[in-house]
């Protein structure tokens, strides 16, 4: 009787197996630009998470005998004028970058949805209040906007996360307010009024769930927006200080003085920040496609 009981479990668990194979691969005939992007984005996680067993040095160590050593045997990409190894520098830059753009996209979002449902629910001079002060916000670019949280906070991990979810906060708002004014008279929500639900509980309950779709839809696409804001930011000397390995600061430290003698260090970096805001957009475009009613067949 045992032998049989797990022969099941395992005929179910390998049916289970085949069928998410079956739907990654048909999802991936289906929308090969976004299985491309999500490779992409895959591998920077990978480099993230396995970051310190993945690399040689450690990226914040100096060697001058390296100084702006070419790419080859000892230096896969080459080394900094530091003599930092610019492949460890690179891979730590993925957890960096990352770690900025997850945290900042979670954090707007979440503030976003709980200012947008709120607004959307509520409606009246609350409501009008906060579209006011977002319209406000959205005057200003993701860009500018972030500067100005930027230079208010001062250079740090946090800070930065701070100043680049703070610019989101008005799209995600939007988005969520525009879903719950369209939800809140639908019959159900009238029916669990009837019942005698709390406010509050229908709007978290009722209301809530069903505005997430647009909303994944809406990270998806930030999130590139907020790794290029984080370089920006690096850039300008306002995101992520030294020791800590940033893509943004390693161009800084090496476009106008080494872009001609030393050009490994501003390729690789680049390279890396176009290819995870490639990688996000497509897979963000994807998701789009695959929420959308219309597009499913």
């Amino acid at each position: 009787m045992t032998t049989v009981d797990h022969s099941a479990e395992l005929a179910r668990a390998g049916a289970n197996v085949t069928g998410w194979a079956s739907r990654t691969l048909f999802l991936a005939n289906r929308y090969p630009l976004g299985a491309f992007g999500a490779v992409i984005v895959i591998l920077f996680v990978f480099a993230a998470i396995f970051a310190d067993v993945i690399t040689p040095v450690d990226p914040t160590s100096t060697n001058p005998a390296k100084s702006l050593m070419a790419p080859g045997g000892q230096a896969l990409m080459g080394a900094d004028f530091m003599g930092r190894d610019m492949y460890s520098r690179v891979v730590h830059g993925a957890r960096i970058s990352l770690a900025v753009g997850l945290g900042s996209t979670a954090l707007g979002c979440l503030i976003g949805v709980i200012i947008g449902l709120a607004s959307g629910y509520l409606l009246g001079w609350f409501d009008l209040l906060v579209q006011r002060v977002i319209d406000i916000m959205q005057a200003l670019p993701l860009l500018v906007m972030a500067l100005v949280m930027a230079a208010s906070l001062g250079p740090s991990l946090e800070n930065t996360i701070i100043a680049i979810s703070i610019p989101l906060i008005p799209n995600v708002a939007r988005v969520i307010r525009s879903n719950t004014l369209a939800i809140r008279e639908l019959p159900y929500v009238e029916a669990a009024r009837a019942q005698g639900m709390s406010e509050v509980r229908i709007a978290v309950f009722h209301v809530l769930p069903n505005t997430l779709a647009p909303l994944i839809v809406l990270a998806t696409a930030q999130l590139g927006a907020a790794i290029l804001t984080e370089a920006s930011l690096s850039f300008l000397g306002l995101g992520i200080p030294e020791p800590h390995p940033s893509w943004g600061r390693m161009l800084s430290e090496s476009a106008a003085e080494y872009v001609r003698t030393a050009p490994w260090l501003v390729i690789f970096p680049g390279l890396a920040i176009s290819l995870v805001v490639f990688g996000t957009n497509l897979l963000g475009d994807a998701v789009r496609d695959l929420l959308d009613p219309r597009q499913r067949s």
